[in-house]
């Protein structure tokens, strides 16, 4: 088998369990938390607020990255599908217009935020190596899925757009409008996860690693619960609009 063709075949395996492929990171990150322990140690409480807070900004760029994706596609693409490629027509214009795999470099992006506030170096040569191999083999199946369907059309886009770098001066305005109500029905739970991501991890890292005692965790920590607290009330509203009602519904997308 050609390298290519190897690549595809992998990434397509890949792509259709994509949804757990970062779970592979957790063994690390949870190898690294006692690393984690020893460096907070030398930090105020503050400052160890502060360092959640700015590691939380970054993991909702990525996700905001996301949700501007998502606010502009129309349905049948870019969407959270893992059976089969999908694409009714190929997205050009918009974010689309600056950078090919703007997902791949939120998701990147959300995840090296988790990764950041570990504080511990070779986690996040860890990450950005592991992110480097599976995106490869992930976007070389979609590159030759969207090659054959779309030809010359996918080339031409190909050749003067970045896979991964965002271009900026070849921004080309989106053909859809932005729609908010699209962009929540469809990336709420990114946010979720991410909140609770670190929530979950904190608590480990401090109770179970440290030594800390619930009723200490709870008083100094309240940034962390407070974070996922309203991520939480916010995830359970619009999922009950989502399943309940047509509010979040827009033809066409």
């Amino acid at each position: 088998m050609r390298l290519p063709d190897r690549l595809a075949a992998q990434g397509q395996f890949l792509f259709r369990w994509r949804s757990y492929v970062p779970l592979i990171l957790l063994p690390a990150i949870l190898l690294a938390l006692p690393d984690a322990v020893r460096v907070d140690a030398g930090l105020a409480e503050r400052a160890d607020t502060i360092a959640f807070l700015v590691c939380l900004a970054v993991s909702y760029c990525g996700l905001i990255m996301r949700g501007i994706v998502a606010g502009h596609v129309p349905a049948g693409t870019s969407g959270r599908n893992t059976r089969e490629q999908r694409a009714h027509e190929l997205n050009t214009t918009g974010i689309y217009s600056v950078v090919r795999n703007p997902l791949y470099v939120g998701n990147f992006v959300a995840l090296l935020g988790i990764v950041l506030w570990v504080k511990v170096w070779w986690l996040v040569i860890l990450f950005v190596l592991a992110y480097a191999l599976y995106i490869e083999r992930v976007v070389a199946a979609e590159e030759s899925f969207l090659s054959a369907k779309f030809g010359p059309a996918y080339q031409e886009w190909a050749d003067r757009t970045p896979a991964f770098l965002p271009r900026l001066g070849g921004w080309q305005k989106a053909h859809y409008p932005f729609s908010w109500r699209t962009v929540l029905r469809r990336e709420y739970p990114g946010f979720n996860a991410v909140a609770i991501a670190f929530l979950v991890l904190d608590a480990v890292k401090q109770v179970a690693i440290a030594g800390t005692g619930w009723g200490e965790w709870f008083r100094t920590d309240q940034a962390y619960l407070w974070v996922a607290g309203i991520s939480m009330a916010g995830y359970l509203a619009v999922r009950s609009l989502k399943k309940h009602t047509d509010a979040l519904k827009v033809a066409g997308r």
